[in-house]
């Protein structure tokens, strides 16, 4: 009875490690919370859970992602962008409440991440962003984007964040640019490796406290193929 008791609350203690932002339904009891986020002028309320990324405030990184797009393409012509990963939203938000003429798009797998967005996106009023379910972009159908932008979910592991990349080259438009966010530590060399052999090209266009945004454009640099003998 005793071990069956311990082997209980083991698998119990073990069901509350394994949830993890990236799951459909985090299994964390609820525990939301509101916070407050500043782009210049620009201000959020943002309310958060358990079980979502980034709880108890808006991570340096994503903060970092927002600022550098908004400093490369401040608000100008109508553009349509993705957030893939969106979490509860200050990426996607902030950047639709700036530039309010931009279609944008979040996406996110984790269903509470998806309802704090949307309940997000109405009480600040934003009124261009559509929310959907999608596991990377695998269920965006019959859209195509100016800017993919991404936080991915790192602790997915480098298979998930690899195939981000490459489904945003097929949902990207010629000349449409990739942004990621990532850490030096939780493996930017690789994903900077897979940028390039997927676009053919990448720069980091910022970086601060061992974040780093790297950009690709699709279509930029087309691949160069030396002439053969015969073409001389």
């Amino acid at each position: 009875e005793m071990l069956r008791s311990l082997v209980g609350s083991e698998m119990c203690i073990r069901d509350r490690i394994m949830s993890h932002y990236y799951d459909e339904n985090p299994e964390v009891q609820s525990d939301e919370k509101t916070i407050q986020y500043f782009y210049h002028k620009s201000q959020l309320k943002l309310t958060t859970d358990a079980g979502v990324f980034s709880k108890g405030k808006v991570d340096f990184g994503s903060d970092l992602l927002v600022r550098t797009f908004l400093n490369e393409h401040p608000p100008g012509p109508s553009k349509r962008i993705i957030d893939v990963g969106c979490g509860y939203g200050p990426i996607g938000l902030m950047i639709a409440k700036v530039s309010p003429h931009h279609q944008m798009t979040m996406v996110d797998v984790n269903h509470r991440a998806l309802h704090l967005a949307e309940k997000n996106k109405k009480q600040n009023q934003i009124d261009n962003v559509i929310i959907t379910e999608s596991d990377g972009l695998s269920q965006v159908e019959n859209e195509y984007f100016d800017f993919v932008l991404t936080n991915p979910p790192i602790r997915a592991g480098k298979n998930v964040v690899h195939r981000i990349f490459e489904e945003a080259y097929q949902k990207l438009k010629n000349q449409g640019e990739l942004y990621v966010v990532i850490q030096k530590k939780q493996g930017m060399p690789s994903a900077k490796k897979k940028m390039e052999e997927i676009f053919n090209n990448v720069e980091t266009v910022n970086k601060s406290k061992g974040y780093y945004i790297l950009k690709s454009q699709k279509g930029c640099c087309l691949l160069y193929t030396s002439p053969s003998p015969r073409d001389s």
